[in-house]
């Protein structure tokens, strides 16, 4: 069997559902918006955002604003613009406070990993603190090995960028072969840590990228957390017991 130090993880659409979220979030910030005086169909509100969060990525932390500069002015004439753009925030905020919540599978496993000597790692792709933040607001944060977090804006390296997976098996002192990644999304996830060696598993559970085919296959794929502790038992002999309260 092949020896395993460490396992890493990608945070979105791996941990959480990133799609479930972003839309409920997304939909509340649009009501809010309206509700402050914009006068405008919600779904061609949620059009325009959409389209700016195309345009400037989800990690951009102006989208609101972005939002205001392309929607006619005259939907909001009279209105201070700053007093929309924060009654989207603080609902956004409160989405997040209120049903920002880990898959269940996935907490339960973490927690029983937590109990082995493996190290257990994140890999991801987003601004530092706003990353961080989620592995918080999740309550995870507590199952991961604290010097495996690493976060490419911290880092200076973005995905899929082969050396932001030999940063965190270097910075471990461990070689590839000994470290597994699981994440979603098949360009970023599976391919890089392939070309390094690393043993890929690949989370095909829902979201955007489900039908998506990168350009290498993992050596394991997975629809919940459950199979990972299957694949783990079976092909590196790891015993992870039951949580017993």
């Amino acid at each position: 069997m092949a020896s395993l130090a460490a396992i890493f993880f990608d945070i979105d659409g791996t941990l959480y559902s990133t799609s479930d979220f972003a839309a409920r979030a997304r939909a509340a910030s649009i009501e809010a918006m309206i509700k402050a005086g914009v006068r405008m169909d919600a779904a061609e509100l949620t059009q325009e955002l959409d389209e700016v969060i195309r345009e400037f990525s989800s990690n951009y932390e102006h989208h609101f604003d972005k939002l205001l500069l392309r929607i006619p002015r005259r939907v909001y004439k009279g209105l201070n613009p700053a007093m929309i753009v924060a009654a989207g925030v603080v609902a956004y905020h409160q989405t997040k406070f209120r049903h920002l919540e880990p898959f269940e599978d996935a907490y339960e496993v973490l927690r029983r990993l937590a109990r082995t000597s493996i190290i257990r790692g994140i890999i991801t792709e987003g601004l530092e603190i706003k990353q961080a933040e989620k592995l918080v607001r999740l309550r995870l944060d507590q199952f991961f090995t604290p010097h495996a977090i690493f976060i490419s804006h911290q880092l200076g390296i973005s995905k899929p960028n082969i050396k932001i997976y030999q940063r965190a098996c270097g910075d471990l002192n461990l070689k590839p072969a000994e470290c597994m990644y699981v994440g979603d999304n098949p360009t970023t996830d599976i391919d890089p840590p392939n070309r390094i060696g690393m043993i890929t598993v690949r989370l095909r559970r829902e979201g955007r990228y489900r039908d998506v085919e990168g350009t290498s296959k993992p050596q394991h794929e997975i629809q919940n957390f459950w199979d990972l502790l299957e694949i783990l038992r079976e092909h590196h002999g790891v015993e992870v017991s039951e949580v017993i309260e």
